[in-house]
Parts: structure tokens; sequence; C-alpha cells
């Protein structure tokens, strides 16, 4: 993340994004895959890197070797194989959604995972329950844990949407769109952007 200033003054947080070129790879019509859907690519990669069956899906659409293939249905303006899709796309001032997978965390106690608090202050000789969930339910009936306790365990990595997200910028030489806020995602991640 990095800010800037507007016209006022203000100090703005917002995250640079490098959003393009993007290359049309197929065009998915309701005839003959039953929806309708435009799949892109993004990022140069290596031929030794892409499989044989990737290899023939660029060569279909002209381009070579991507890193990225990914599908958007509810495309507005008619595209073709091949063409080549940038930042222009965008426009100052219109909001968008940017969807990604948040940063992993790892095993996680109930604390930090759901925002328990513990058991409070540290007194009549707890000694090491702080940080712990507490009850967990019934006894003899029904005798098990019900599905979707909040409990310890795995946080993030999660695909994450952020809606309304302003454009703050458009660089097109750079391919690069900067909107207000936080995205999903470490940086270098993969996200994408949606109008």
């Amino acid at each position: 993340m990095t800010s800037l200033f507007s016209a006022a003054g203000k100090n703005i947080p917002c995250t640079i994004i490098e959003a393009g070129p993007c290359v049309v790879t197929q065009v998915k019509t309701v005839e003959k895959d039953g929806y309708n859907a435009v799949q892109l690519a993004f990022e140069e990669r290596k031929e030794k890197h892409t499989s044989a069956a990737m290899k023939g899906h660029f060569e279909k659409a002209n381009t070579t070797p991507k890193r990225k293939v990914v599908e958007f249905r509810h495309f507005t303006e008619e595209r073709s194989t091949g063409e080549t899709i940038s930042v222009d796309l965008f426009n100052e001032g219109e909001f968008v959604d940017v969807i990604g997978t948040s940063k992993g965390k790892g095993f996680q106690g109930v604390v930090k995972r759901h925002g328990f608090s513990g058991v409070g202050m540290q007194t009549h000789g707890q000694h090491n329950r702080l940080r712990a969930p507490g009850s967990l339910g019934a006894s003899s009936y029904p005798s098990r844990v019900f599905k979707g306790m909040r409990m310890a365990g795995r946080t993030g990595g999660a695909r994450v949407k952020v809606q309304n997200l302003e454009v703050l910028k458009v660089i097109p030489e750079q391919n690069l769109i900067v909107v207000q806020g936080a995205i999903p995602g470490p940086k270098g991640s993969y996200v994408m952007i949606e109008k």
C-alpha cells in the first residue's frame, strides 16, 4: 500500500495494481458452452513451463503462453479471441470490486481466529486458560460438537471480495490502476478486478 494526496490536501491510503495487458484466450457463448463468458490471460510464461494442453489453447488464440487464466461472466462489450484488453477499460472516479486470496496465517487459536476474549483476568487459580475457548456444548446429548462451531483452526488463505473501491488514478503507459484502500493478499499476488 501507499498513499496519495487529494486536491484538498487529504492523505488517501491506496493500492497500486498492475492490470494488464490481458489477452482474450476464449469467448464462451450460450449456444456452444451454455453460458456467456470471456476468458482472459495475464503475464508471460516460459513455454517449457506450460503443459501441452495449455500450449494448444494459447495457439488457438494466437498468443504466447501466459501464467494466469481467469474467466469473467457478464462481460458487457463483445470481445474476440486474441484481442488485448488494457487498463483503458477503467475510468477515474468509478468503483470496482477486487477479489483475491487473503494471507494465510496458519493454525490459530480462537482469540485470534474469532475474536474470543478468553477467560478474562488471571485470578482464582487460573493457570493457562487465558486464551481458551471455554465450554463447547452439551454432554450426554447430543454427545458431539456441532459442525460450524467456532474453534481453533487454519486462518486466512480464503477467497475474499472487497467491494466498492474507488479508482483514484489510471496510468495506461505502465498498465497501472490505483484504487483507494486495501486489497486481499500479499504483495505480488494475483487479484481479479470487477466493474
